[in-house]
């Protein structure tokens, strides 16, 4: 399994360069780090006092691992998390923040592991997936990469313009479904039909 700065490297490689999509909530991006985070946590990268759209446009892609390691990875406490989890968790957590966890405490609680749909991973948490990968080992992680795609495509059912992001202009597969498949064993991707199945309601 790659160590956790190799984990933020690749999920800086898969965020990509500076894209400031209007459709997208978050605002100025570069290597997934949006402009509200730099300000959230005080980031004035070129150093002139102030934090704007020129701070993100300057970030560079080891600003970026740091900014992930520390904030993301640290700070929630995903290292507490059984170890192959981790990596799902960490890419959501960048992804969509407390969401990440979230979806894992409702997914434990369903999987009869109850604990609070609060966004922080604390003791109940922690006790709650030890006790459900001892329990599903080999399927613990996929069943959370499901829980992440279904949220993908929940999240677009109810706001139409992320609907981009979940399903392709050629009408496959968008990045986020593309990204959550990427922390899921193959025998449980969608197949092209199935995804045609599942958004054709958009329209």
């Amino acid at each position: 399994m790659p160590n956790v700065r190799e984990i933020a490297e690749e999920i800086v490689a898969r965020e990509g360069g500076f894209v400031n999509d209007p459709d997208d909530p978050g605002g100025a991006t570069k290597h997934g780090v949006t402009i509200g985070t730099l300000r959230r946590l005080g980031i004035d990268v070129n150093r002139d006092t102030r934090i704007d759209v020129a701070d993100v446009k300057a970030l560079t892609r080891a600003q970026s691992v740091d900014i992930y390691l520390e904030h993301y990875f640290k700070a929630p406490g995903i290292a507490a998390l059984p170890e192959p989890l981790q990596a799902s968790v960490f890419d959501m957590q960048v992804n969509a923040g407390s969401n990440s966890v979230k979806i894992l405490q409702r997914l434990l609680t369903d999987m009869g592991y109850p604990c609070e749909p609060d966004g922080e991973i604390g003791p109940a948490t922690i006790r709650a997936a030890q006790l459900a990968h001892e329990a599903a080992p080999t399927h613990l992680v996929d069943a959370y990469g499901i829980a992440r795609r279904n949220y993908y495509y929940a999240l677009a059912d109810k706001r139409p313009a992320s609907r981009k992001y979940a399903r392709a202009k050629d009408g496959g597969k968008g990045g986020w479904i593309i990204r959550a498949e990427e922390f899921i064993a193959p025998k449980y991707h969608l197949t092209a039909a199935q995804h045609a199945a599942r958004v054709a309601a958009w329209g």
